[in-house]
């Protein structure tokens, strides 16, 4: 199901602009409170519970001043001996709301002191009851009416009359049959119909003489909107205000740059561009981006550049050889009365051309892998890597020296492409007159290998070009020009490097990766 429901989202997702992402990211976050408000009743419940204290204050106020004129009052203590700090009160998300009301049921005569306080309390219970519009009923002891709205009967079914009476304040929310909706969206407000009913004891000497039951409709959220209509329209105003100043900023640190660096990206690909400079306004992570694809543009342009150069010498190699094969074989055909030593002549030489051929595709191949291969686990001794090869390449006419100057860690390279490296060198160093070769080791941040060599040396215009492919001065006894560019590009996969240090004498240095 999960499944299904995915891929319907992915095929209906619609392509949306990052700054219109942004921005309803934005509004969406500055919108919350204001969902909270309605939908989880933060600022409604806050309205219920301020009615629910006004009616508290009052009905203690009263209470208070109708213990102390109560008929048989002693002057005893009207307030408790220590500070009782009011309950939790309502929450329109956990107290149930109750019935409306009902009518007061038929009762027996209020009780005598009951209606010996009556007359005395109530003209302060009408003028009250005119300052905060709530409706305040005095029941006796029996929860008969008193005084209040002119009715007569008693509450004793009412479940926070009776807690007042057990000496416990309650307030409880009940339903209001006779709310009328004002407001379009007033369905929305769960205290819109109802009403708070706060039940107060009165205690004279330690025991309760009657209640006063005091209600009032709670303050309705979009009413209590409207009223602050004001001040909600300035929030809003300067809400969206900074939603524009974030937006605006957000534009500058990520959306604008990003959009840069599409278009230098395009620019990039059709060849006609280069990559901007780092905007000043981008995040941290964009300017590193920005950073990141200029390193990635300058190495495709010098593998671009590697690609043209190394086609056009690859073309250049192959055209001498294929230029003797086919003139030996026009030579040939043209004249089918050749004498024989001329014939072998011309065939010897189509198959030495053939075989330089065959040696540079061979060597071609080995250069395809070496720039492919991948870097290598395995963690290598550099020690008998080394000795082996020495012991391989050495002659009666060629020496080879190899000496560390502190025993090395292991190293994350191939055998074989140390080896591969040494074996090299040894070679050219053969091939150019030298009699010895040295190896020097030494241990550092990497593992360095000083191959010195007592040959000629290498020429000074020479130098900058020894690693490009097909570059030899042995051209005529065979060489390919590709050894050392092999051996760079095995050393490079692998995080190695290998480079010809300037002086007199040859001297090259080979640098191995430590192993982790």
């Amino acid at each position: 199901m999960y499944g299904r429901v995915k891929a319907w989202a992915k095929r209906h997702w619609p392509r949306l602009r990052l700054r219109t992402i942004l921005f309803a990211t934005l509004f969406l976050v500055a919108a919350l409170p204001g969902f909270g408000a309605v939908f989880l009743r933060v600022y409604e419940n806050t309205l219920v519970r301020q009615t629910e204290a006004e009616l508290v204050a009052q009905g203690a106020a009263l209470a208070a001043a109708a213990a102390a004129d109560w008929p048989g009052a002693t002057g005893g203590a009207l307030y408790p001996q220590r500070i009782v700090p009011p309950g939790d009160g309502v929450d329109l998300s956990l107290t149930p709301i109750l019935p409306e009301r009902p009518a007061p049921a038929p009762a027996a005569p209020v009780a005598a002191d009951a209606a010996a306080a009556a007359p005395r309390l109530a003209p302060v219970l009408r003028a009250t009851q005119m300052t905060t519009l709530a409706s305040i009923l005095l029941l006796d002891r029996q929860s008969r009416i008193v005084a209040g709205n002119g009715r007569r009967g008693g509450y004793a079914t009412l479940p926070e009359v009776a807690a007042a009476l057990r000496g416990t304040p309650t307030t409880v929310l009940r339903r209001n049959r006779a709310y009328r909706a004002v407001y379009s969206f007033e369905w929305l407000s769960r205290a819109a119909a109802i009403r708070v009913h706060h039940a107060r004891p009165i205690v004279v000497d330690g025991r309760v003489v009657g209640v006063l039951l005091l209600s009032r409709s709670a303050r309705a959220l979009f009413r209590g909107l409207y009223a602050d209509r004001g001040k909600i329209a300035i929030g809003i105003a300067a809400i969206f205000a900074l939603l524009v100043l974030l937006s605006g900023v957000i534009s500058r640190g990520i959306t604008r740059p990003i959009e840069r660096l599409g278009q230098a990206t395009r620019a990039v690909a059709s060849g006609r561009g280069s990559v901007p400079e780092v905007p000043a306004t981008a995040a941290i992570e964009i300017q590193g981006l920005y950073a990141d694809f200029a390193v990635m543009t300058a190495a495709i342009e010098r593998r671009s550049r590697y690609l043209r150069d190394f086609a056009y010498a690859v073309s250049h190699e192959f055209k001498t050889p294929l230029a003797g094969i086919r003139g030996a074989i026009e030579l040939l055909q043209d004249h089918p009365d050749m004498a024989a030593g001329d014939r072998h002549r011309f065939l010897a030489n189509a198959d030495a051309d053939a075989d330089r051929l065959a040696l540079l595709v061979t060597r071609l191949l080995e250069l395809a892998r070496a720039d492919m291969a991948a870097p290598a686990d395995d963690a290598v001794d550099p020690v008998p890597v080394v000795a082996r090869i020495a012991d391989a390449c050495r002659g009666d006419a060629f020496a080879i020296d190899v000496r560390w100057d502190t025993p090395p860690p292991r190293v994350a390279l191939p055998a074989a492409t140390i080896e591969n490296a040494l074996a090299t060198l040894f070679d050219n160093a053969r091939q150019a007159g030298a009699r010895s070769v040295c190896v020097a080791g030494s241990v550092g941040e990497r593992v360095a290998l000083h191959v010195t060599d007592d040959g000629p040396g290498i020429a000074a215009g020479d130098r900058l070009r020894l690693f490009e492919p097909f570059f030899t001065t042995r051209r005529t006894t065979g060489g390919t020009g590709l050894g050392l560019a092999i051996a760079r590009s095995l050393l490079e996969a692998g995080g190695g490097t290998i480079d010809l240090v300037e002086g007199d004498r040859t001297r090259f240095v080979v640098t191995l990766p430590v192993a982790p």
